[in-house]
Protein backbone atom coordinates (compact mmCIF):
# COMPACT_ATOMS: atom_id res chain seq x y z
CA UNK A 1 0.00 0.00 0.00
CA UNK A 2 1.05 3.15 -1.32
CA UNK A 3 2.51 5.47 1.97
CA UNK A 4 0.63 8.95 2.78
CA UNK A 5 2.67 12.03 3.15
CA UNK A 6 2.19 14.46 5.60
CA UNK A 7 2.41 18.53 4.89
CA UNK A 8 1.41 20.98 6.97
CA UNK A 9 -1.81 19.73 8.37
CA UNK A 10 -2.59 17.82 5.18
CA UNK A 11 -2.20 14.29 4.31
CA UNK A 12 -1.15 13.21 0.28
CA UNK A 13 -1.75 10.37 -1.16
CA UNK A 14 -4.87 7.91 -2.50
CA UNK A 15 -7.41 8.60 -1.48
CA UNK A 16 -6.99 12.11 0.13
CA UNK A 17 -7.79 15.47 -1.87
CA UNK A 18 -5.12 16.40 -4.52
CA UNK A 19 -2.71 18.71 -2.98
CA UNK A 20 -2.78 21.96 -5.39
CA UNK A 21 0.64 24.24 -5.34
CA UNK A 22 1.06 27.68 -7.14
CA UNK A 23 4.51 27.79 -7.60
CA UNK A 24 5.19 31.31 -7.44
CA UNK A 25 9.05 30.53 -8.39
CA UNK A 26 10.56 33.73 -9.40
CA UNK A 27 7.34 35.70 -11.00
CA UNK A 28 7.43 38.11 -8.77
CA UNK A 29 10.37 39.56 -10.57
CA UNK A 30 12.10 40.78 -7.23
CA UNK A 31 9.12 42.80 -6.27
CA UNK A 32 7.96 41.92 -2.76
CA UNK A 33 4.45 43.36 -3.78
CA UNK A 34 3.85 41.18 -6.43
CA UNK A 35 4.87 38.51 -4.93
CA UNK A 36 2.36 39.41 -2.04
CA UNK A 37 -0.66 39.42 -4.56
CA UNK A 38 0.80 35.89 -5.98
CA UNK A 39 0.30 34.89 -2.85
CA UNK A 40 -3.01 36.28 -2.63
CA UNK A 41 -4.09 35.20 -5.48
CA UNK A 42 -3.32 31.58 -4.89
CA UNK A 43 -5.02 31.38 -1.37
CA UNK A 44 -8.24 33.17 -3.01
CA UNK A 45 -8.23 30.27 -5.68
CA UNK A 46 -8.14 27.68 -2.84
CA UNK A 47 -4.40 26.19 -3.22
CA UNK A 48 -2.92 24.26 -0.39
CA UNK A 49 0.56 25.88 -0.97
CA UNK A 50 2.71 28.68 -2.74
CA UNK A 51 6.37 27.37 -3.71
CA UNK A 52 9.67 29.02 -4.26
CA UNK A 53 12.61 28.93 -5.19
CA UNK A 54 16.32 29.42 -3.62
CA UNK A 55 19.38 29.49 -5.17
CA UNK A 56 22.88 30.63 -4.09
CA UNK A 57 24.02 32.50 -7.05
CA UNK A 58 27.60 31.98 -7.12
CA UNK A 59 27.62 28.24 -6.27
CA UNK A 60 24.58 27.40 -8.88
CA UNK A 61 26.30 29.59 -11.70
CA UNK A 62 29.52 29.90 -13.05
CA UNK A 63 31.45 32.98 -13.43
CA UNK A 64 31.19 32.58 -17.16
CA UNK A 65 27.32 31.81 -17.15
CA UNK A 66 27.29 35.08 -14.46
CA UNK A 67 29.54 36.81 -16.72
CA UNK A 68 27.17 36.51 -19.99
CA UNK A 69 24.80 39.61 -21.25
CA UNK A 70 21.79 39.88 -20.76
CA UNK A 71 19.27 42.69 -20.87
CA UNK A 72 17.01 42.64 -18.13
CA UNK A 73 15.60 44.80 -15.32
CA UNK A 74 17.72 45.13 -12.99
CA UNK A 75 20.89 45.86 -15.31
CA UNK A 76 22.92 44.20 -18.70
CA UNK A 77 24.76 40.63 -17.31
CA UNK A 78 23.09 37.17 -16.31
CA UNK A 79 24.64 37.99 -12.75
CA UNK A 80 22.49 41.62 -12.27
CA UNK A 81 18.92 39.50 -13.17
CA UNK A 82 19.89 36.26 -11.41
CA UNK A 83 20.83 38.27 -7.90
CA UNK A 84 18.03 40.70 -8.59
CA UNK A 85 15.25 38.07 -8.51
CA UNK A 86 16.49 36.60 -5.29
CA UNK A 87 14.82 37.35 -1.60
CA UNK A 88 17.02 37.64 1.14
CA UNK A 89 15.93 36.88 5.15
CA UNK A 90 13.73 39.96 5.81
CA UNK A 91 11.97 39.46 2.50
CA UNK A 92 10.98 35.66 3.65
CA UNK A 93 10.34 36.88 7.13
CA UNK A 94 7.45 39.03 5.17
CA UNK A 95 6.97 36.03 2.92
CA UNK A 96 5.90 33.85 5.97
CA UNK A 97 4.24 36.18 7.63
CA UNK A 98 2.06 36.95 4.80
CA UNK A 99 1.43 33.08 4.52
CA UNK A 100 0.22 32.55 7.90
CA UNK A 101 -2.35 35.68 7.09
CA UNK A 102 -3.76 34.15 4.28
CA UNK A 103 -3.85 30.76 5.78
CA UNK A 104 -1.33 28.57 3.11
CA UNK A 105 1.68 26.90 3.56
CA UNK A 106 5.07 27.62 1.61
CA UNK A 107 7.72 25.91 0.62
CA UNK A 108 10.95 26.50 -1.44
CA UNK A 109 13.24 24.31 -3.63
CA UNK A 110 16.47 24.78 -2.76
CA UNK A 111 19.36 24.50 -5.44
CA UNK A 112 22.55 24.19 -3.28
CA UNK A 113 23.24 23.31 0.24
CA UNK A 114 23.33 26.92 1.34
CA UNK A 115 19.94 27.25 0.75
CA UNK A 116 18.45 24.23 2.30
CA UNK A 117 20.27 25.73 5.43
CA UNK A 118 18.55 29.80 4.08
CA UNK A 119 15.05 27.52 3.97
CA UNK A 120 15.35 25.58 7.16
CA UNK A 121 15.79 28.96 9.13
CA UNK A 122 11.82 29.16 8.53
CA UNK A 123 10.95 25.72 9.72
CA UNK A 124 8.73 24.41 6.65
CA UNK A 125 6.64 21.41 6.62
CA UNK A 126 9.01 20.12 3.72
CA UNK A 127 11.37 20.55 0.90
CA UNK A 128 10.73 20.84 -3.08
CA UNK A 129 14.02 19.05 -5.48
CA UNK A 130 14.09 20.79 -8.57
CA UNK A 131 14.30 18.07 -11.81
CA UNK A 132 17.76 20.09 -12.04
CA UNK A 133 18.74 18.55 -8.67
CA UNK A 134 17.85 15.39 -8.60
CA UNK A 135 21.42 13.77 -9.75
CA UNK A 136 23.27 15.73 -7.19
CA UNK A 137 23.86 12.97 -4.84
CA UNK A 138 25.39 15.55 -2.21
CA UNK A 139 22.29 17.86 -2.15
CA UNK A 140 19.68 14.84 -2.04
CA UNK A 141 21.64 13.56 1.00
CA UNK A 142 21.92 16.96 2.84
CA UNK A 143 18.11 17.56 2.38
CA UNK A 144 17.71 14.56 4.55
CA UNK A 145 19.14 16.02 7.37
CA UNK A 146 16.63 18.07 7.71
CA UNK A 147 14.15 15.55 8.78
CA UNK A 148 11.28 17.14 6.54
CA UNK A 149 9.35 15.43 3.84
CA UNK A 150 10.62 15.93 0.42
CA UNK A 151 8.53 16.19 -2.93
CA UNK A 152 11.08 15.60 -5.96
CA UNK A 153 10.28 16.36 -9.30
CA UNK A 154 11.54 14.35 -12.39
CA UNK A 155 11.72 16.61 -14.92
CA UNK A 156 14.73 15.49 -17.99
CA UNK A 157 15.60 12.23 -16.34
CA UNK A 158 15.39 8.84 -16.94
CA UNK A 159 13.81 6.01 -14.82
CA UNK A 160 17.35 4.82 -13.97
CA UNK A 161 18.07 8.58 -12.73
CA UNK A 162 15.45 8.25 -10.47
CA UNK A 163 15.81 4.85 -9.82
CA UNK A 164 19.02 6.44 -8.04
CA UNK A 165 17.79 9.22 -6.47
CA UNK A 166 14.83 7.35 -4.65
CA UNK A 167 17.75 4.57 -2.95
CA UNK A 168 19.92 7.85 -2.03
CA UNK A 169 16.76 9.41 -0.56
CA UNK A 170 14.76 6.49 0.57
CA UNK A 171 11.05 6.29 0.18
CA UNK A 172 10.53 7.34 4.17
CA UNK A 173 8.16 10.54 3.30
CA UNK A 174 8.82 10.76 0.19
CA UNK A 175 6.29 12.49 -3.29
CA UNK A 176 7.38 11.83 -6.93
CA UNK A 177 6.68 14.42 -9.10
CA UNK A 178 6.28 13.94 -12.77
CA UNK A 179 7.67 16.15 -15.09
CA UNK A 180 8.73 17.82 -18.61
CA UNK A 181 10.81 20.16 -18.54
CA UNK A 182 10.34 22.80 -21.21
CA UNK A 183 8.52 25.88 -20.92
CA UNK A 184 6.18 25.61 -22.30
CA UNK A 185 6.14 21.93 -22.74
CA UNK A 186 3.89 20.84 -25.71
CA UNK A 187 0.87 18.45 -25.72
CA UNK A 188 2.18 15.42 -27.00
CA UNK A 189 5.27 15.59 -24.95
CA UNK A 190 3.18 15.68 -21.73
CA UNK A 191 3.05 11.69 -21.19
CA UNK A 192 0.58 12.00 -18.34
CA UNK A 193 0.62 8.04 -17.84
CA UNK A 194 4.32 8.33 -16.56
CA UNK A 195 2.40 9.67 -13.13
CA UNK A 196 1.11 6.06 -13.06
CA UNK A 197 4.06 4.48 -14.05
CA UNK A 198 5.79 6.41 -10.74
CA UNK A 199 3.47 5.04 -8.44
CA UNK A 200 3.64 1.49 -9.67
CA UNK A 201 7.71 1.20 -9.91
CA UNK A 202 7.92 3.13 -6.65
CA UNK A 203 5.29 2.65 -4.49
CA UNK A 204 4.96 6.52 -3.48
CA UNK A 205 2.37 9.07 -4.00
CA UNK A 206 2.97 10.57 -6.96
CA UNK A 207 1.58 14.08 -8.60
CA UNK A 208 2.82 15.83 -11.50
CA UNK A 209 4.29 19.00 -12.20
CA UNK A 210 3.33 21.13 -15.33
CA UNK A 211 4.71 23.76 -17.81
CA UNK A 212 2.36 23.55 -20.36
CA UNK A 213 -0.35 26.08 -21.54
CA UNK A 214 -3.93 25.46 -20.66
CA UNK A 215 -5.27 23.94 -17.78
CA UNK A 216 -6.80 20.80 -19.25
CA UNK A 217 -4.03 18.37 -19.25
CA UNK A 218 -3.31 19.21 -15.66
CA UNK A 219 -6.92 18.10 -14.82
CA UNK A 220 -6.52 14.98 -16.88
CA UNK A 221 -3.22 14.36 -14.40
CA UNK A 222 -5.67 14.20 -10.92
CA UNK A 223 -7.94 11.93 -13.32
CA UNK A 224 -4.55 9.79 -13.88
CA UNK A 225 -4.63 9.55 -9.98
CA UNK A 226 -1.96 12.63 -9.36
CA UNK A 227 -1.74 13.33 -5.72
CA UNK A 228 -0.58 16.84 -5.96
CA UNK A 229 -0.83 19.35 -8.95
CA UNK A 230 1.92 21.58 -8.99
CA UNK A 231 1.50 24.93 -11.57
CA UNK A 232 3.12 27.82 -12.46
CA UNK A 233 1.30 31.09 -11.36
CA UNK A 234 1.74 34.57 -12.58
CA UNK A 235 -0.49 38.06 -12.42
CA UNK A 236 -0.16 38.00 -16.19
CA UNK A 237 1.58 35.88 -18.91
CA UNK A 238 2.33 38.83 -20.55
CA UNK A 239 4.62 40.33 -18.07
CA UNK A 240 8.35 40.28 -18.31
CA UNK A 241 10.22 37.19 -16.97
CA UNK A 242 11.34 33.79 -18.45
CA UNK A 243 8.48 31.19 -16.46
CA UNK A 244 5.34 33.47 -16.99
CA UNK A 245 4.80 32.13 -20.32
CA UNK A 246 4.42 28.69 -18.98
CA UNK A 247 2.23 30.05 -16.04
CA UNK A 248 -1.16 29.92 -15.07
CA UNK A 249 -3.01 33.72 -14.17
CA UNK A 250 -5.27 33.71 -10.85
CA UNK A 251 -8.60 33.36 -12.36
CA UNK A 252 -7.23 30.34 -14.33
CA UNK A 253 -5.87 28.82 -11.23
CA UNK A 254 -9.45 28.76 -10.08
CA UNK A 255 -10.80 26.99 -12.25
CA UNK A 256 -8.11 24.53 -12.43
CA UNK A 257 -9.02 23.90 -8.26
CA UNK A 258 -12.39 23.64 -9.35
CA UNK A 259 -12.65 21.48 -11.81
CA UNK A 260 -9.83 18.74 -9.55
CA UNK A 261 -12.12 18.94 -7.02
CA UNK A 262 -14.97 18.31 -8.98
CA UNK A 263 -13.46 15.54 -10.48
CA UNK A 264 -12.41 13.79 -7.58
CA UNK A 265 -16.07 14.11 -5.82
CA UNK A 266 -17.41 12.82 -9.45
CA UNK A 267 -14.91 9.30 -9.62
CA UNK A 268 -16.53 8.11 -7.26
CA UNK A 269 -15.74 4.22 -6.12
CA UNK A 270 -16.61 2.21 -8.93
CA UNK A 271 -19.36 0.28 -7.51
CA UNK A 272 -22.31 0.29 -9.85
CA UNK A 273 -25.49 1.49 -8.12
CA UNK A 274 -28.92 3.13 -8.43
CA UNK A 275 -29.17 6.48 -6.96
CA UNK A 276 -32.18 7.35 -5.40
CA UNK A 277 -32.13 10.29 -7.37
CA UNK A 278 -32.26 8.25 -10.03
CA UNK A 279 -35.92 6.41 -9.15
CA UNK A 280 -38.09 8.89 -10.18
CA UNK A 281 -36.68 8.95 -13.70
CA UNK A 282 -36.85 5.09 -13.94
CA UNK A 283 -40.62 5.13 -12.83
CA UNK A 284 -41.55 7.77 -15.18
CA UNK A 285 -39.83 6.85 -18.33
CA UNK A 286 -39.58 2.66 -18.25
CA UNK A 287 -42.22 0.60 -20.21
CA UNK A 288 -40.78 -2.89 -18.46
CA UNK A 289 -40.08 -2.57 -14.67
Amino acid sequence: MVEKVKIGNRLVGDGEPCFVVAEIGINHNGDLGICRKLISAAALAGCDAVKFQKRTVDVVYTPEELAKPRENPFGTTNEDLKRGLEFGYEDYQAIDEYCQLNNIVWYASCWDEASVDFIGQFDRPCYKIASACLTDDDLLRYYRRFGRPIILSTGMSTLEQIDHAVEVLGTEDLILLHCTSTYPAKPEELNLKAIQTLKARYDLPAGYSGHEVGLATSVAASVLGACMIERHITLDRAMWGSDQAASVEPQGFSRLVRDVHVIESAMGDGVKRVYESEIPIMKKLRRVK
